[in-house]
């Protein structure tokens, strides 16, 4: 549940929703005046319930909840702008994952500096009924970063982006290079 925001009033109290005849009660009005307080973050809440469901409006807290929606996961390094540009693409960055187009996109969010993608490309059939050899299938990818500022640069965090973002039969190297 939200915290209460002090100043805000409830814009339904309770105390005018009773009979004329009830109003004039101090007891009452005592009564639902302390129930209006703990009602209003529950009303305030439900009057902004779309914006809580865009990644872009949503409260700092509710973000890493809203991307548990998409099954995105954020890694705590990155900055909230970040965050929310990743849940905000996610299901155009679900459509691409696997393709090169797609993890450079990925990376596009979170990495702020030059992606190079090198892939080994192409893909493996064969006329017979049996697979080709293991040797055939052998696919990679090595994408090289230049980091704008290297200080704030999380290797980790590019890491699983790439882990994510390719086909799981795909090996991958990670190369980070100096400006």
């Amino acid at each position: 549940m939200r915290a209460a925001i002090p100043g805000v009033q409830s814009p339904y109290p309770l105390m005018t929703l009773l009979p004329a005849v009830l109003r004039e009660d101090q007891f009452l009005e005592r009564w639902t005046a302390g129930l209006d307080e703990v009602l209003v973050p529950i009303i305030s809440t439900i009057d902004c319930l779309p914006a809580y469901f865009d990644p872009r409006l949503a409260p700092d807290d509710f973000v890493r909840w809203l991307a548990g929606w998409f099954g995105v996961v954020l890694d705590e390094s990155w900055p909230v702008s970040s965050q929310r540009s990743v849940i905000a693409e996610a299901v155009e960055l679900y459509r691409m994952r696997g393709t090169v187009t797609g993890l450079r996109r990925h990376l596009d969010v979170v990495v702020d500096g030059r992606i190079e993608i090198e892939e080994s490309g192409g893909t493996a059939w064969s006329q017979r009924p049996t697979p080709p050899a293991a040797d055939d299938l052998r696919r990679w990818v090595t994408v090289r970063v230049t980091p704008n500022d290297p200080a704030t640069f999380s290797r980790d965090a590019v890491e699983a982006v790439v882990r994510a973002a390719k086909p799981v039969d795909v090996v991958h190297r990670l190369v980070v290079m100096a400006k």
